[in-house]
């Protein structure tokens, strides 16, 4: 019996993330009631926003940045009106005090009194090794050791997580 709860558990864990088979196409919702889709930046206005960074963040790559990116997704969006989830929403981190998103209410005493108002070296300090600029944060992140990761996320936030 329990060999047979350890294949069952194994299954379902080797089928987390594969698709399923093909959901039902939903009834079409009434135009009032679809919100209009974020216009997407044009390559050009991507560039503009980057080359307006102080160095050495002027010479990000969006891409790499979009795909370090996927290390933070988990905890947190960069939509305008992206959802908190473990760790709060990033949209408009750029200029924010740190601890001070209204509906986020996990964050540790630590941050809430660092005194930390986010910029681009801000941010950089704090994703090189969350733990070092403000000890007793709960933020479980180890950290991004290579300087180009950094970099080129902080590039990717200020084109993401920015009106």
């Amino acid at each position: 019996m329990h060999r047979a709860a350890v294949v069952l558990a194994s299954i379902a864990l080797a089928a987390c993330g594969q698709p399923s088979a093909p959901a039902p196409e939903p009834a079409a919702a009434p135009a009032a009631a679809s919100a209009a889709p974020v216009a997407a930046r044009t390559p050009e206005q991507i560039a503009t926003l980057i080359a307006a960074l102080p160095a050495p963040y002027n010479a990000g790559d969006y891409d790499s940045g979009k795909r370090t990116f996927l290390q933070c997704r988990s905890c947190h969006t960069v939509e305008a009106d992206g959802p908190n989830r473990v760790g709060p929403h990033l949209h408009g981190v750029f200029g924010r005090p740190a601890g001070s998103v209204a509906d986020f209410k996990n964050y540790s005493a630590a941050l809430k009194a660092s005194g930390i108002v986010w910029d681009e070296a801000g941010l950089d300090a704090w994703i090189t090794n969350p733990r070092e600029l403000v000890p007793n944060n709960s933020m479980v992140f180890p950290g991004l050791r290579k300087d180009t990761d950094r970099r080129d996320l902080i590039a990717y936030l200020k084109v993401e997580a920015t009106d």
